[in-house]
Parts: C-alpha cells; structure tokens; sequence
C-alpha cells in the first residue's frame, strides 16, 4: 500500500467537497434564498442567538453584507433581533419557527438527494464513506487527532468564528456552544 501525499489527499478532499456541495445546493433551490442567506440562517440555527458582528465572522463576510442578509432574512420573518441581554445598546439575531422550518425542510431535501446517492452504494463502500466523513469532520474541527462522539447523526455547524467548525448532534451541542439548537436562547 502507498503512503498518500498530504497534498495529494488535500487536493481530493477539496475537490469532493466543492462538487458534494455544489450537486446538494441544487435541492435548495426551493427554499427561494441564497447560499449566504442559508448560510448565515444555518448559523443561527445551530449556533443560536448572536451578534450581528459574530454572524459576520462565522460566515466570513463584513458586517456590512451580513447586515443586508439579516434585514432581508427579517423581511421574510425567518430571522428575529432582540435586544442582547447582556450589552443593552447591541442586539441578538435569532431564527424564527417559520426561519427553522424552511431550514430543516431544505436540510431534509439535501439528504433525501444525498441518501439516494449513498444507497447505491455497497454496504462496505457505504461504510467507508462514513469512516471518510468522520475524519473529514476532525480535519474541519482542526483537530484530526480528536476523537468524534459516536451517538446519532452528525452535522456542522458555524459557531463563534474563533472556535470555527463544531460538529453538533441533531438535538444537542456535543462539544459545548450552542445547547438550544432551535435557537430559542
């Protein structure tokens, strides 16, 4: 067996996961918003509650861009600002039940598209591909030598940008962050 290149494994992996994303953003298609517009309502819903400036740095854009996809999000109803507790003169943005709703049933679409997909797949290439997604989420946590929680589904999501990438279960935080992942916070 040959020793894989890191480089050589590097340029695989960044090309599977640019046309991973590209054929499941066909399914989203439906919900009538934009990649960055999923993208920061995917923060917000797996993060919770945050700042404007917060969002901004996780979906690493500048305020400004995250200011206009927030007032767009909130003309729709899918995002709601409250004043933060804890600075009064700032504010927290969080996704609304319809901002969750539209997410989850985008989500759902993504891995019908992905399930039908996998499923043609043999038992033990299937198997492979999930050991693959494992260590793909330790290289995105920055950390290949951590070990991942092994209860239920896993999923990404953008939380607090110095922290980067957190792998989250489907109802709870599994490494700290957000512990309400409906963003009631």
């Amino acid at each position: 067996m040959r020793r894989a290149d890191p480089l050589d494994v590097a340029d695989w992996l960044h090309s599977a996961a640019i046309r991973l994303l590209r054929t499941v953003r066909t399914a989203d298609a439906e919900t009538g918003l934009s990649a960055p517009k999923l993208s920061a309502l995917s923060g917000l819903i797996y993060g919770g509650p945050q700042s404007l400036s917060a969002l901004a740095r996780a979906d690493q854009v500048t305020a400004a861009t995250m200011s206009k996809l927030v007032t767009d999000l909130e003309a729709e109803g899918l995002v709601a600002k409250r004043v933060d507790r804890a600075d009064r003169r700032g504010v927290r943005i969080k996704a609304t039940a319809k901002g969750r709703e539209l997410f989850h049933r985008a989500r759902t679409r993504r891995l019908q598209l992905l399930r039908a997909r996998v499923a043609k797949l043999s038992p033990s290439e299937r198997e492979r591909l999930r050991e693959a997604a494992e260590l793909m989420l330790r290289v995105a946590a920055g950390d290949p030598e951590e070990k991942l929680p092994r209860s239920g589904p896993l999923r990404l999501a953008r939380v607090r940008a110095p922290a980067g990438w957190r792998a989250l279960n489907e109802d709870a935080a599994l490494w700290g962050g957000a512990s309400d992942p409906e963003g009631q916070g």
